[in-house]
């Protein structure tokens, strides 16, 4: 059975990258959200295996939406991969504390994120 995929980031280039990445690992059916706003509508109509968020976005902060996501049942146990170019281990910790699963710092080698997607994902 096919996971779904959610990447939300609003910069179309590196959804482009991020998404064309797990394509490449096989099994994976992608969603795109340009940003906050649009993710959350897409999460109330279907239930994702892993989600990739940036944290940078104009309409809704990626952490905001991370606690979002985290205060829905539905949600709770989805693995999140937080994608940021705040790369302190300040900006690390925060977002694993916030309930993340794993942090990539852009810039990122396509070879790192489908690591964390194989692992996280199961597959």
């Amino acid at each position: 059975m096919r996971k779904r995929v959610l990447v939300v980031d609003d910069s179309a280039a590196m959804r482009t990258l991020v998404t064309t990445t797990i394509e490449t690992l096989g099994d994976f059916a992608v969603d795109e959200a340009k940003g906050g706003v649009e993710a959350l509508s897409l999460l109330n109509h279907a239930a994702y295996d892993i989600i990739l968020l940036d944290i940078n976005m104009p309409d809704l902060h990626g952490l905001e939406l991370l606690g979002f996501i985290r205060s829905n049942p539905r949600n709770k146990a989805t693995p999140i991969i937080l994608i940021s170019t705040e790369s302190t281990e300040r900006d690390r910790e925060k977002g694993l504390a916030l309930g993340a699963s794993a942090y990539v710092a852009k810039p990122f080698s396509p070879e790192e994120l489908a690591a964390h997607v194989s692992r996280l994902a199961g597959s």
